[in-house]
């Protein structure tokens, strides 16, 4: 992707949710909504504090994030449909490694 961010803005990229129920109901496309979970794609340099010294941002290319339901501006970039929201729109970063031990 040719695109970064500016500042303590992120890229994301949703990540669907499951069409089906625990108990196997099918749910259509009109009842669903948008999913509130995805993967950070392109992540600006930082935001800068009063004295301008550069803050980096926690999260990475790569994480996993959980956002709020009205969060981002909704672009569309090489063919995909991304947010771009600022790193505070973020609520967290879902941790691959915790969510691997409860499965097994």
């Amino acid at each position: 992707m040719a695109f970064r961010p500016l500042h303590d803005r992120v890229v994301v990229k949703r990540i669907e949710a499951e069409t089906k129920t625990v108990g196997g109901i099918i749910i259509p496309d009109t009842a669903k909504e948008k999913p509130q979970e995805g993967e950070v794609v392109a992540v600006g340099p930082g935001a800068r504090d009063e004295s301008g010294k550069l803050v980096p941002l926690d999260v990475k290319a790569g994480d996993r994030v959980l956002f709020g339901k009205w969060s981002g501006t909704e672009v569309k970039i090489d063919g995909q449909d991304l947010l771009i929201m600022k790193e505070s729109d973020i609520l967290g970063i879902i941790d691959a490694t915790a969510s691997a031990k409860k499965a097994a």
